[in-house]
């Protein structure tokens, strides 16, 4: 009996320290932690578009990417596919990916319907509820009853990892875009809560516009942008207000995703202004529905982050943060089409939700997962500073207009009148803005640089003024602030741009040292400057020292597979418009006609764990194993790519079937996209598995 007793004193000695969660709340500014205010980065990836067996190393990728909370969907189809038959294994098993953040150290945000979109079949509802006759997101009492069902399940996921429990999971999201009534998420609220839902804070998309908005503090409302979006129905180039997202603004919304001022007063006084401004949708990246490939720029990603920043968000969460692929459906593919009976807005592809996000589909870390650390450690280490900062607007007397090439974008922002961080943006996507000569800037009484400079063409910045360095300050420096720890502070050299820095009444302009050198000590602190690859890979193991080394390294161990063609392709298909009024995808029987591609798979079990690139032109291209659809692409320019290591080892070759292109198609591409009548397979490679 003694021995029970001590077991049980273990346990539930066990059970406080690991219930010692920080305490977190939040106000018109930010999140509090503790008592410290923090600026996270959220970054959306959906565990069930990777497999099981990855999610661990993509979990600690993003966390080096300068991810703080995870977020992500629970897509009901996609574990009640078939009524009453919960899937929760293997990529499906929440739990197991909610413990795996943990081990991380992540937060977690779950966004859990019922509805999600999320480019789902039907939003992520069920077909066998979307036939049921119930009205869908409503109050109705089998819709509510149905969802209840659902919630029940998804808590037997996270039971003993809320928040207050010592785990992870810090908020949830009710529906998605919804623009009701907002009893509707009330009584989803409510229905959680019952079941044992118990978190710090709630959220909701804050568009559209509510017929009837929920009581002020319920859920905090989170915003977003995009550079660019599949769902236009436009196929020219540049279409939209997309272009918005690259001006410095005072309001949150974006027309580009159909959001609006809101107001959350409800009788009470208070407004969205009483809320912290967050976001859930920044644009990571875009994915490419049939009737449009938009084609992404790693410029596009950082620019949007830097003016949500510099407009006065304390969150940016990024929609995608990494890609994933489309799981196997019991009965149905699981991708968002026009033939579906609802949220049939757009074609998207079967199998691939690559989204050109930071960390690609198969784990690929591409150019903006890089491009966007120095931004996310910046938030990380100066956050508390910068948290209760208001943004100003100098340029606010200017009309903002597309592609205004006329003076430089640029706020900033403060909160005493003494100090302030400087946010400057001169890009925009499709613009080509130029440089912008005889540039100073006046903040909180310092004019710098000592003389005008010139900013570059395509620069995205930070400057600080009155920077507390130890027990000094920094007046101003022309460099972009990236981290500071250990008794150091790093800064970023922009291309172009001097680096001069100023204090004591002192200014010196600074070449770039190493990272072991640091330039001066301020305040008992050592300052380093570096460059823009050096920040990009800053606190990384085996940081490259320069571009040539890093570019080197990306082409390394490349290997050509053998491939012929096997068949040519047959008749055009007659290319459709569908009941969304966009061109329609193919249907699995337009593949007979396509022209089909044999390829060899090295015997070499190291070329087998690769990452398989095949350049081609083309329309639509799928890659099939022993018959089974494995992966497909809308051509947009970039390579079809597929994780060779997800294959079962007795699979030896790949068929490739490719639909042609076809003159004047009702379709956008890119100019990356060569649209020449036609198909063609111009090389398949395999490059190292992403780390």
């Amino acid at each position: 009996m003694k021995r029970i007793f001590l077991a049980l004193l273990a346990l539930a000695s066990f059970m406080t320290i690991s219930a010692q969660k920080p305490e977190i709340r939040w106000d018109k500014h930010s999140l509090i932690m503790d008592g410290k205010r923090v600026v996270p980065v959220m970054g959306e990836v959906h565990y069930s578009r990777i497999p099981e067996s990855e999610w661990a190393n993509e979990i600690r990728k993003m966390k080096e990417g300068g991810v703080t909370i995870i977020a992500t969907y629970v897509f009901w189809n996609h574990i009640e596919e078939q009524q009453g038959i919960f899937d929760w294994s293997g990529q499906r098993n929440l739990r197991r990916f909610i413990e795996l953040c943990e081990a991380e150290g992540l937060p977690v945000c779950l966004r859990i319907g019922p509805y999600c979109h999320g480019e789902v079949r039907c939003g992520g509802i069920p077909d066998w509820v979307v036939q049921s006759g119930c009205k869908l997101r409503s109050q109705d009492a089998r819709f509510l009853a149905y969802t209840e069902t659902l919630y029940r399940q998804i808590f037997t996921q996270i039971q003993g990892l809320q928040w207050k429990d010592g785990g992870p999971v810090l908020a949830c999201q009710f529906d998605n875009e919804y623009g009701g009534d907002g009893a509707y998420l009330m009584a989803l609220k409510g229905i959680a809560q019952r079941i044992g839902f118990d978190l710090p804070f709630y959220t909701r998309t804050g568009w559209p516009a509510m017929k009837k908005p929920t009581p002020f503090g319920e859920m905090i409302p989170l915003y977003g942008d995009y550079a660019d979006g599949f769902w236009d129905r436009n196929t020219t180039e540049g279409s939209g207000n997309y272009w918005k997202a690259f001006h410095f603004s005072s309001s949150p919304t974006s027309g580009a995703i159909g959001s609006e001022q809101l107001d959350y007063s409800n009788g009470s006084g208070a407004s969205v202004q009483a809320y912290p401004y967050f976001t859930c949708e920044l644009g990571g990246g875009m994915m490419t529905a049939y009737h449009r490939r938009v084609y992404l720029y790693p410029e596009d990603a950082y620019s949007m982050a830097l003016v949500k920043l510099g407009s006065g968000s304390n969150l940016l969460g990024y929609y995608m943060y990494h890609g994933g692929t489309n799981p196997e459906g019991h009965l149905t593919y699981l991708n968002e089409c026009q033939k579906t009976l609802v949220t049939n807005y757009n074609d998207l592809p079967v199998k691939t939700y690559d989204f050109q996000a930071p960390l690609g589909e198969f784990g690929q870390c591409n150019p903006h997962y890089y491009g966007l650390r120095p931004l996310h450690l910046f938030m990380q280490d100066f956050g508390e500073l910068l948290a209760p900062m208001e943004a100003q607007f100098p340029c606010a007397d200017k009309e903002v207009k597309k592609h205004d090439d006329s003076y430089l974008r640029w706020s900033y922002r403060t909160a005493d009148g003494k100090k302030a961080f400087v946010f400057v943006n001169n890009y925009e996507r499709f613009a080509n803005l130029s440089a912008k000569k005889g540039t100073q800037f006046e903040v909180c009484g310092v004019k710098f640089p000592q003389k005008p400079i010139t900013v570059p063409a395509s620069t995205m910045t930070i400057f600080p003024v009155n920077l507390p360095v130890g027990n000094a300050t920094l007046t101003y420096a022309t460099a972009q602030p990236i981290a500071q720890r250990d008794g150091k502070i790093w800064f970023e050299q922009k291309a172009g741009i001097p680096a001069e820095f100023c204090w004591k009444g002192k200014v010196q302009t600074v070449k770039r040292t190493s990272l072991e050198k640091p330039f001066a000590t301020l305040g008992g602190i050592d300052l380093y400057l570096v460059s823009t690859v050096q920040a990009e890979r800053l606190f990384l193991q085996n940081v490259e020292k320069d571009a040539d080394r890093v570019l080197q390294s990306s082409m390394m161990n490349n290997q050509t597979l053998i491939y012929n063609k096997v068949k040519e392709m047959g008749a055009l298909r007659a290319i459709t418009i569908g009941g969304a009024k966009v061109a329609e995808e193919p249907v699995d029987a337009d593949f007979d006609d396509a022209a089909v591609y044999r390829i060899t798979l090295p015997a070499d079990t190291v070329a087998r764990q690769g990452l398989m690139q095949i350049l081609y032109r083309g329309d639509v291209a799928r890659l099939y194993a022993k018959g089974k659809l494995i992966g497909d692409n809308f051509y947009n320019g970039r390579p079809f790519l597929y994780g060779l290591w997800r294959l079962p080892a007795d699979v030896t070759e790949l068929e490739l079937r490719i639909l042609p292109l076809q003159k004047d198609m009702p379709v956008y591409f890119p100019k990356e996209a060569d649209t020449t009548p036609g198909e063609e397979v111009k090389d398949i490679i395999i490059t190292p598995k992403p780390q």
